[in-house]
């Protein structure tokens, strides 16, 4: 799996400081023109782990980025969907992993040809580390990302 840093995306460190501010964290952000629409998909999570995303939430951040991105982007022809995470959100890039520190998610590790699930404990630009449960025993188990070929966010 590959790192990327959310800061090389266009706009996006403009954008996370703005939902920051509201009390999530922007863990993507699409800025695509199509057919002279300028379409954005945006998707916020909570900072706690132990909190979830509600419509409410969704509804109050959509409207104080819409119109921000739309003076950056210097238009108003604009179609915007702002999303939480899902049930269980595909995780495309590794640098979304430190939103989901404290959570439960799970990597298909290449090295073990197997699914490992566990409560992030941690993650940088290089691995991540798992508090992992097996038969009643609880061990940390490090993950590089070139060996994570699938991840998955799972929603509790």
């Amino acid at each position: 799996m590959d790192y990327i840093s959310l800061d090389s995306y266009p706009h996006y460190t403009e954008c996370e400081k703005i939902v920051s501010e509201l009390g999530f964290h922007l863990v993507e952000l699409k800025i695509s023109p199509q057919n002279g629409v300028t379409q954005i998909l945006a998707t916020i999570t909570c900072k706690d782990a132990a909190s979830s995303i509600g419509v409410n939430d969704c509804s109050r951040v959509h409207k104080v980025l819409l119109p921000a991105l739309e003076e950056m982007l210097g238009t108003d022809n604009t179609y915007m969907e702002l999303t939480s995470p899902g049930m269980e959100r595909n995780i495309k890039n590794a640098a979304e992993f430190r939103f989901f520190i404290g959570r439960e998610i799970r990597v298909y590790d290449k090295e073990i040809t197997d699914w490992v699930g566990g409560r992030l404990l941690t993650a940088d630009d290089k691995s991540l580390t798992l508090e992992v449960e097996k038969n009643g025993l609880v061990s940390t188990k490090t993950v590089s990302f070139e060996n994570i070929a699938k991840a998955k966010f799972i929603h509790l």
